[in-house]
């Protein structure tokens, strides 16, 4: 599916994305060889997954939706801060299939509240760039997207997710199972309350 995004005004953007871009529907499976439409794409938040994640950091837990955005594009693309806010943890989370290199921001919005978005699949230069609880700006740059050996072992993209609760380190569950879903639309919200309506 392709789609024209409409931006919103509210926030900085996170990714400075081109007038078309594709819709991904990866809830009947995943193909990392799969032909691109366009430059960049959207893979949708609350997504059934059922064959993409594999390996015991998923199996365990029969983890299969998606609990955040991805935003595939080429390696090296800058992520901007949609608000101000401070670095609150970085780092690499090393497990086949998990985020790779990681930052996760904390916000403060006097309509959204007190959250944090998790950053995921980044470059390795992204957590050298910004040191633990250093302020931003909206629209400063913090991180870029990383290649395979670096971000987990994805095609490059970037996860964003949101929490309402503290995570308490670098790392968030993005793929939830169904026994954790209910509680997971209370914690992790959709990000299009801050990316604007990138996919219909």
């Amino acid at each position: 599916m392709l789609y024209t995004p409409t931006p919103s005004n509210l926030f900085h953007p996170v990714v400075h994305l081109p007038e078309v871009i594709e819709v991904y529907d990866f809830s009947k499976g995943y193909n990392p060889n799969r032909v691109l439409q366009t430059e960049f794409g959207i893979g949708k938040y609350n997504e059934h997954r059922p064959s993409m994640y594999t390996g015991e950091l998923f199996e365990r837990d029969a983890r299969t939706i998606h609990m955040g955005i991805d935003i595939g594009g080429p390696i090296g693309t800058q992520v901007h801060a949609p608000l101000p806010g401070v670095i609150a943890y970085q780092g690499y989370n090393s497990e086949p299939f998990d985020y790779g290199h990681v930052v996760v921001s904390k916000h403060t919005h006097e309509v959204l509240g007190t959250f944090w978005i998790l950053w995921g699949h980044l470059s390795r230069s992204s957590i050298e760039l910004r040191t633990i609880g250093e302020s931003f700006q909206a629209g400063d740059v913090l991180g870029t997207f990383g290649d395979k050996d670096e971000n987990g072992g994805w095609n490059p993209h970037l996860h964003m997710q949101i929490s309402r609760i503290d995570p308490q380190t670098h790392d968030m569950p993005g793929v939830v199972s169904q026994k954790q879903h209910p509680q997971a639309l209370k914690d992790f919200p959709d990000p299009r309350i801050i990316l604007g309506d990138v996919y219909p």
